[in-house]
């Protein structure tokens, strides 16, 4: 029987209180619960404190550049759609840098479980404001506040129609649902974006746990989650409460199940293929 243990990875180095703790021992009982050995699963990362997780997990890991998790996911999906592949990233990582390839991703909708750890600063780089940061808010690299407003990542994600849109809390509170949303994602076929509400003990001051746990909630038991109208205008809910779980899911063909080329064997099984080009070369000449 599958321990914490059997997922061991090096010691982390996060702060003393660091939301992360609490998102890596959840990960691990997720993984202990669907009882997936360590090399069935590929954990890729950017850059920042939440990409260090991959390091302390027991896995097969890829970390990759500030930004760019998930075309590194994508490329692993592709090579072996029988590996279970996720994607860790920060909100400054996947909502700033990788805005882009987060839309394409949605986009295509590869079977990749997106798991973004959201403090609502960069936490790794001193502080300064996010995509997620709320507008006015004051750091050491804006000193006048944030002029930006803040981007609202479910409520894009659920107007791209993403086909798996939910949200957690990394507060001791919210952990068992966190829990089971993360095994929902990983479950569905296609691409299931988790973000992920926890603190950063140094460099943000105000959205603590204890003001999270004070806003949390989670979505009631008769809520629909195939009803994108209402997912979109629950995803706009914030601030004194603050709406978790499944908001949005869909079942749309994945990216992979249209590719004739993984119908048998994923790519890395098949033999490899090699052609005469010198027909087709002649034609350039």
């Amino acid at each position: 029987m599958l321990t914490f243990d059997d997922y061991k990875g090096q010691q982390p180095s996060w702060c003393p209180g660091c939301g992360n703790f609490a998102i890596l021992n959840t990960l691990k009982k997720v993984f202990v619960d669907l009882a997936m050995q360590p090399h069935q699963f590929t954990i890729v990362s950017g850059i920042g404190q939440g990409a260090k997780l991959p390091h302390y997990t027991k896995c097969n890991t890829f970390n990759g550049l500030h930004g760019r998790t998930l075309p590194v996911a994508t490329g692993i999906r592709l090579a072996n759609n029988h590996m279970t592949v996720l994607a860790l990233a920060g909100d400054g990582d996947c909502y700033g840098e990788g805005g882009n390839h987060l839309i394409h991703a949605i986009r295509r909708n590869i079977n990749v479980t997106l798991l973004v750890h959201n403090n609502q600063v960069y936490g790794l780089t001193k502080g300064q404001a996010s995509p997620t940061t709320p507008q006015g808010r004051v750091t050491k690299i804006q000193p006048s506040g944030s002029l930006s407003e803040p981007l609202n990542p479910l409520a894009m994600a659920i107007s791209l129609n993403c086909s798996f849109v939910a949200r957690g809390f990394a507060g001791a509170s919210g952990l068992p649902f966190l829990q089971e949303i993360i095994k929902e994602a990983i479950r569905h076929e296609g691409f299931a974006m988790v973000d992920i509400l926890q603190n950063c003990v140094t460099f943000n001051k105000v959205n603590t746990f204890h003001w999270y746990k004070e806003r949390a909630y989670e979505l009631e038991a008769g809520y629909d989650p195939t009803d994108r109208v209402e997912a979109f205008r629950r995803s706009l809910e914030w601030g004194e409460r603050i709406p978790t779980g499944i908001f949005y899911r869909n079942d749309r063909p994945s990216y992979e199940q249209g590719l004739t080329v993984l119908k048998e064997d994923p790519l890395v099984k098949q033999a490899l293929f090699r052609k005469d080009m010198s027909a087709e070369l002649a034609q350039l000449h």
